[in-house]
């Protein structure tokens, strides 16, 4: 039985799963720094991140800056209007976890514990409803969140 010139072609040109991984990787690495708008991206990019990158330059996303204790600002980036507290924290969770993984950090935090022990905060004012867009804590494009400490309330 004969094949065709197609069928010859692909199988003499198929890689299998970790090959084509290492072919991209070594590609998006090549072309991220040349690209004006993806330059910034790590090398290990994730769609998620160029589509983020891509509706921030577009203006459908806006950049919160969100300051840990220790000084560090990380950039975590929203869609613009209809974001939440709770999408600005899904996104500072998403953030942090790539990083630890490109860090190849085993590290697992305890988000559960994070949101009980600390609030986000915006000048003073704690972001305490989650389903309350940002816009409603006038929270806008290269804005400066912090994270404060729970203080313990007295009942009454």
């Amino acid at each position: 039985m004969e094949k065709n010139s197609a069928e010859t072609d692909s199988d003499s040109d198929s890689l299998n799963h970790e090959e084509l991984m290492k072919l991209t990787n070594s590609t998006l690495t090549e072309l991220l720094p040349k690209d004006v708008l993806l330059r910034d991206l790590p090398s290990e990019v994730t769609l998620e991140e160029v589509n983020a990158q891509i509706a921030l330059q577009f203006g459908r996303s806006m950049t919160v800056y969100v300051l840990r204790g220790d000084g560090e600002e990380l950039p975590i980036v929203v869609p613009q209007g209809t974001a939440t507290v709770l999408d600005l924290k899904q996104a500072l969770r998403r953030f942090l976890s790539l990083r630890l993984m490109r860090q190849k950090n085993n590290v697992k935090l305890s988000w559960r514990y994070i949101w009980r022990s600390h609030w986000l905060s915006f000048e003073g004012q704690p972001l305490k409803e989650d389903g309350k867009p940002l816009s409603y804590y006038n929270i806008q494009n290269r804005c400066r969140v912090t994270f404060v400490k729970k203080l313990r309330e007295r009942r009454k």
